[in-house]
């Protein structure tokens, strides 16, 4: 049995202020290259935001935010 909690990391992607894409993965390093991702491919559209969280026992903590500051 697995220890993966499948929803433990949370990738939002945005366009002008509407949600585009989101999805819930379970380990760290899928998140990040999912979020490196989404900067790749979405990057050079405007007002595009991705956020990466961790769900924790408190609520979720932000991993890392694109463009830096939003």
């Amino acid at each position: 049995m697995s220890d993966v909690d499948d929803e433990r990391f949370h990738l939002v992607l945005t366009a002008g202020g509407r949600p585009v894409m989101r999805g819930w993965r379970g380990k760290q390093p899928t998140a990040e290259h999912q979020y490196l991702s989404c900067i790749g491919s979405w990057g050079s559209i405007d007002d595009a935001r991705v956020v990466l969280t961790e769900r924790t026992d408190d609520g979720e903590r932000v991993l890392a935010s694109w463009p830096e500051g939003s």
